[in-house]
């Protein structure tokens, strides 16, 4: 299951999401540039690793290109490759310009990044010990979707059905989109190794909860939660018009 859009129209621009999305890919692009080794070295630089932030490790002093504690931030701007920048951005794309338009900009970029932080500390505290650096914005962007399930959770996703050799489109309500998805992670979770190299599970699932407890003090005060899908709204007052 793989969603692709969705059909709840903004109110304004999302200049902020576009702004991550900017950065992201300008970061990406960076690391492109640095070569394979020295691309890793870069990760090491910029990613969070527990042991590090925990101060119950070290890293080679060439290495520390920033404080420990910052890599909780540079960590979200950078990507391990094609793939997964693809899908952290298709997912910012598709959920954020709507809780962009439920906080406002300013708020929303804070939402942001202090969801990116719960995201890397849940990580770190299942692996204190780990020395794999983690880097991704889907900590973040988990915060994104958590918040979107709260705020609209009958909108419309258009979404890509894989069965076996058979591939389908269906539009299904976010609440089951999202859902699946956070089921899915926290699953994932639980029977993965967190301390190996792999998907940082937890981050994915500490986000998620984050962006859920956080949406109700970062939306505005006119926004409810659970709101009815928008494009039907539009739909009728089209037809009553002239």
């Amino acid at each position: 299951m793989f969603p692709i859009s969705d059909d709840n129209p903004r109110i304004s621009t999302p200049y902020v999401t576009w702004s991550i999305i900017g950065a992201c890919v300008l970061v990406f692009f960076w690391q492109v540039s640095l070569g394979a080794s020295s691309g890793e070295i870069a990760i090491y630089e910029f990613g969070m690793i527990p042991a590090r932030l925990f101060g119950t490790g070290t890293l080679d002093p060439e290495l520390a290109a920033v404080p420990a504690w910052s890599t909780v931030f540079t960590s979200m701007f950078m990507h391990g490759g094609w793939l997964h920048l693809g899908f952290n951005m298709l997912f910012l794309w598709i959920f954020g310009d709507n809780v962009e338009d439920s906080m406002g900009h300013a708020r929303y970029l804070i939402f942001y990044l202090v969801c990116g932080v719960a995201a890397a500390l849940a990580q770190a505290f299942v692996s204190p010990g780990s020395t794999i650096p983690m880097v991704g914005a889907s900590g973040a962007i988990s915060g994104v979707l958590g918040a979107y399930l709260l705020l609209h959770p009958r909108a419309t996703v258009r979404t890509v059905i894989f069965l076996g050799i058979f591939v389908t489109m269906m539009h299904l309500p976010a609440m089951i989109v999202l859902g699946l998805w956070f089921l899915m992670q926290l699953v994932s979770a639980a029977f993965s190794n967190s301390g190996e190299a792999g998907v940082a599970f937890w981050a994915h699932v500490g986000g998620f909860v984050a962006g859920m407890a956080l949406v109700p003090l970062f939306k505005k005060r006119d926004v409810q939660l659970f709101q009815p899908p928008r494009y039907r709204a539009f739909q009728v007052e089209r037809r009553r018009g002239p």
